[in-house]
């Protein structure tokens, strides 16, 4: 690294990352009393420091781990808070170490190593799909840079920082071995994260507990969900489908628990552990008749169809809900150890409770709060706040209270989980005085989409934690899904580190630098336009990607009275498209960056995704004008379209369907798990849930991803078969046969579920190349007459989408 870089990099840490101690806020005696209790149940220091170095070893090369020496220090070092410290190793010796990083845990170290590699160091770490490290632009071992005078002290403002959505086990991690989560858990690790959620495995428990009430293996094949849907069968969403799970899946993924769990703890984490939410089998109704048991009513399902949903929910306020759950808690207890004290529990997630009197929601939560501290008397109840969005017509004031206040102070942690769009602690007195973890949620059905809210990010849990009367114990990332938007989660991680706001455009300049290895003024006004349109979003709408390649519109264009379809869409294309030519134009820079070529990929499949919008909505308008020429030329561009796009995607190893059904049948032990497993994989990215033979079910599409293999083998067929039944109806001057059309993309749908052809793992393609290429094609000047035409004559949507 040039000594301009390195002198740049220390101004930013300089004016942007020191953490002055003064601003730290001390937190509430009943948090610290808390930390003080969950600090005693940590492993050794010597267990952590040995876990911190592992880290470190499966991070750099060898040569580079003697540079470092790890220790654990008590937080007294810190002034009371978590921290890390940085300096250089005292010693005349030039073998010996020559960075000391200290920490409160091992995640304080880990945070410090990565931090000492991105802002001295100038490195770059980047993690691809398969959990898979590159290192760019580090120095060699023995000319590391050496930190000034006595070094640096960085705190956490807040105690936490939260990590994963009760759905992300499901939507990115369900194929995972311990390979791949080791990984996982070191990237935890380095970005701060001490306090995971840890759901794997829970089926096995609940299998044992429920046998301990007379419940057979037989009535839980119909209760728990197949491997790609547990998490909604968890939350009493659904029941059966997917399933049933075989006795190999439950303890294959106990055993998996059990390392992940481990490893958590050797590095100072905090799990967070389920608890029991009243979700139970329906065979408990016949085994407990006078139980307080109610029938919940159709979720997601088809013609209100019960085969699938209506799952059986038991009352907080009967006796055995406290007996159950304090079972559960205690095989947990059993089965890991004594690891943790904080247990989620979302028993009114997309429920709400028979009545709105706020004594009874207060009696409800108080018996929810009974069955955890029954099994553990130390538990502490975390909240996923999403009811208080979600359902905000029965959330009122008087509601929230009674359930936030139901157990004594302390003892309930509210996670503000969509506090990037719509913060609820600004609304309700930080949660009427109940701790609350700040939480970026982002992602919907693991979505491919480029989007976030900077400015949100850089500047909500700031605001949020001086506020007035402030009760913010943490930051959190919550998104659905992973792997995607890289950007974001960075600088998301860090706020967990930050007590002052970012100054975004300089700490843009510097992740591109270390992102790509060198500063290109193409890519830095690349990032500030990107800064400005897709990462800027503040239309308050959630983020499911709703681009019609990959959410095709299921309606009949003959209505003419209907809207057309609108995806979603909050930023100029003409900006973008100029952001994705300056970071083709800087291509020749980065010959073998993969961050680079992840980066121009993406970008180029946005672009192109958002012109395919344009693209469709001129074909049907076409239909509606009885233009067929014209519909036949917007059909085939829109098909080009999902054939180009599959091509790009193809170029680059993290947008491969193939990985995501390689990792599922390579948990398989039998051709039984095998077909099940690729039927989940296959079913979730695409119909989802159940269908009839021509009603798609209501959750198609929520999970879509841009892989290369699932636009040409499911995309295009849907697309090209309702192109072909609208042309023919302009042929044949008949009315649009809507229900045909169903009937033969779901038949088709339900074949693809259940097939097995094999799809590309590996990468093949220049993408630079192929993204230069497609530029040309579709905006390049050579095509300007052509494009031209195309708009003036494509009317306003079109025009909407180039201005």
């Amino acid at each position: 690294m040039s000594n301009s870089n390195s002198s740049f990099l220390l101004l930013i840490l300089t004016l942007t990352l020191l953490l002055p101690t003064a601003l730290t806020l001390s937190q509430p005696k009943p948090i610290q009393a808390l930390l003080k209790h969950l600090d005693s149940k940590r492993a050794s220091p010597s267990v952590q420091e040995a876990a911190a170095k592992a880290v470190l070893k499966r991070l750099l090369p060898q040569c580079y781990v003697p540079s470092f020496q790890f220790k654990i220090v008590p937080r007294d070092v810190c002034g009371g808070q978590s921290c890390f410290l940085i300096s250089n190793y005292n010693s005349s010796s030039k073998n010996g170490p020559a960075i000391v990083i200290k920490g409160t845990t091992a995640v304080e170290i880990a945070s410090g190593l990565y931090w000492y590699l991105k802002y001295w160091c100038g490195a770059h770490v980047s993690w691809d799909k398969t959990g898979g490290v590159q290192i760019a632009s580090i120095p060699k071992p023995g000319s590391l840079p050496l930190v000034k005078d006595d070094g640096v002290m960085i705190q956490r403002p807040v105690p936490w920082n939260y990590y994963q959505n009760v759905v992300t086990s499901s939507y990115s991690y369900v194929w995972w071995d311990w390979e791949r989560w080791e990984k996982e858990i070191d990237w935890m690790a380095l970005h701060g994260v001490n306090l995971p959620l840890a759901f794997v495995g829970q089926e096995a428990i609940w299998q044992k507990v429920f046998m301990d009430f007379n419940i057979s293996k037989d009535d839980l094949n119909d209760f728990f969900g197949g491997p790609a849907f547990l998490a909604w069968a968890r939350m009493g969403n659904l029941h059966g489908w997917g399933g049933p799970l075989t006795q190999n899946w439950l303890d294959q993924q106990l055993a998996l628990q059990k390392r992940i769990l481990s490893r958590m703890l050797e590095l100072g984490m905090t799990p967070v552990l389920p608890s029991f939410s009243g979700n139970i089998p329906a065979a408990l109704k016949k085994i407990s008749p006078s139980a307080n048991i109610t029938k919940l009513g159709n979720w997601n399902s088809v013609d209100a169809e019960c085969r699938w949903s209506c799952t059986f929910l038991l009352d907080p306020s009967d006796p055995l809900f406290v007996e159950i759950g304090e079972a559960f808690i205690r095989r947990q207890v059993k089965e890991y150890g004594d690891v943790t004290d904080i247990y989620n529990c979302d028993t009114f997630n997309e429920n709400s409770p028979p009545t709105n009197d706020p004594t009874y929601i207060s009696l409800l939560g108080a018996s929810v709060y009974k069955a955890m501290s029954k099994g553990d008397k130390d538990a502490v109840w975390l909240m996923q706040g999403w009811l208080f969005s979600s359902d905000s017509a029965y959330w009122k004031p008087p509601q929230m209270k009674a359930l936030l206040h139901s157990v004594p102070f302390g003892k309930m942690i509210v996670l503000d989980l969509y506090a990037d769009v719509k913060p609820i602690w600004k609304n309700s007195s930080h949660f009427y005085g109940t701790p609350y973890v700040w939480c970026m949620l982002h992602n919907f059905g693991g979505n491919i989409e480029m989007y976030g809210i900077f400015d949100a990010i850089s500047s909500g849990p700031v605001d949020a934690r001086v506020s007035k009367n402030s009760t913010m114990v943490g930051v959190g990332m919550c998104m659905e899904g992973i792997e995607q938007n890289p950007v974001v989660y960075e600088l998301m991680s860090e706020m967990a580190f930050r007590s002052e706001k970012v100054q975004l455009l300089e700490w843009l300049k510097s992740y591109s630098h270390r992102r790509y290895g060198k500063a290109i003024h193409q890519v830095e006004a690349a990032w500030e336009i990107l800064y400005h349109t897709i990462y800027n979003c503040t239309d308050v709408i959630e983020d499911h990607n709703t681009d019609f390649i990959v959410k095709f519109p299921d309606w009949d264009p003959s209505n003419t009275s209907s809207p057309l379809p609108q995806a979603h869409l909050w930023y100029s294309t003409q900006k973008v498209i100029k952001a994705l030519r300056l970071l083709i134009d800087a291509g020749n820079n980065f010959a073998g960056s993969v961050t680079y070529r992840y980066d121009l990929v993406d970008l180029t499949r946005q672009v192109l995704s958002k012109l395919a919008n344009q693209v469709y909505l001129d074909a049907v308008t076409a239909f509606q004008q009885k233009d067929s020429k014209a519909l036949n030329l917007h059909s085939k561009e829109f098909i080009q379209l999902i054939k180009d796009i599959d091509i790009l995607l193809a170029s680059d190893d993290n947008f491969l369907l193939g990985t995501w059904l390689k990792s599922a049948n390579k948990l398989a032990k039998n051709p039984h798990e095998l077909k099940l497993y690729e039927w989940n994989a296959r079913t979730q990215v695409t119909m989802w849930f159940d269908n009839t033979e021509i009603i798609q079910s209501k959750l198609h599409d929520y999970a879509n991803k841009f892989w290369s293999g699932l636009l040409e083998g499911y995309y295009l067929p849907r697309a090209s078969t309702y192109f072909d039944y609208l042309l023919r109806s302009l042929r044949e001057k008949e009315n649009f046969k809507i229900e045909e059309w169903r009937k033969e993309w779901i038949s088709f749908s339900n074949k693809w579920q259940l097939s097995q052809e094999l799809y590309p793992v590996s990468a093949e393609g220049d993408a630079l190349a192929i993204s230069k290429a497609l530029y040309e094609k579709y905006f390049g000047k050579k095509n300007w007459k052509k494009n031209k035409y195309h708009f003036e004559t494509s009317g306003k949507r079109v025009l909407r989408f180039i201005l």
